[in-house]
């Protein structure tokens, strides 16, 4: 294997803090308390989505919900990288890649008008290929978001490792024709179960990330 993909949310960075002081700051609007960050972690790569359902219990189908989204997003806008930080282990693993001259990129669905501020601040510019959820016309599970990146870095599919949180992401991975490394540290949601996803490595903490790229590298 000779190049590397990540996801970016739960993944390479813990970015469930700020998302979280974003749907708080909707509970705030309607006179609410805040929640405890461990109520909203789970759902954090969901978005709005997942958030304002567990922060408000608003669904799609609410007749406040698009007007909420749109505040939501804003006010992350506002405060994108306030708490987030890369996870332990991360710089450590960014850094072998390099030193070792192996391409690296991130692809998340996360739009555009919040991952490039991230990767600004969080140094990953300079990173071999950048895909966002509105690179392509497609999002993960769809494999097209993977494949744009693999054709930026110029690299073979079947020769990547694609590494994220969620079971879209294991499923993008293996239609993409790479192999996977499912990362049980980050957002699963309630119900997630990395063990199940079908990936070739689970990793359980973030220290044991680079040891795992290792044995497929």
């Amino acid at each position: 294997m000779s190049f590397v993909l990540f996801d970016f949310d739960g993944t390479l960075a813990d970015t469930a803090p700020d998302l979280a002081a974003a749907a708080n700051q909707q509970r705030q609007r309607r006179h609410l308390p805040p929640l405890p960050l461990d109520a909203l972690r789970p759902v954090a790569s969901q978005g709005a989505r997942g958030l304002l359902q567990v922060a408000l219990g608003l669904t799609p189908d609410h007749a406040d919900y698009e007007h909420c989204k749109t505040q939501f997003l804003d006010d992350y806008a506002a405060s994108v990288c306030v708490h987030t930080r890369l996870f332990p282990g991360v710089p450590e693993t960014l850094n072998y890649l390099a030193l070792h001259q192996i391409p690296w990129g991130i692809v998340t669905n996360k739009a555009t008008r919040f991952s490039t501020p991230l990767f600004e601040a969080l140094d990953l510019l300079h990173a071999h290929a950048l895909v966002c959820g509105d690179t392509t016309p497609y999002s993960k599970p769809h494999p097209e978001p993977l494949l744009h990146a693999c054709r930026l870095a110029e690299q073979q599919p079947e020769e990547g490792i694609y590494i994220g949180d969620d079971e879209r992401d294991i499923i993008a991975g293996k239609a993409a024709g790479m192999l996977t490394i499912a990362i049980a540290y980050g957002y699963c949601g309630h119900d997630g179960n990395p063990a199940h996803w079908g990936a070739d490595i689970v990793v359980e903490q973030p220290d044991a990330l680079l040891p795992a790229l290792k044995t497929l590298l």
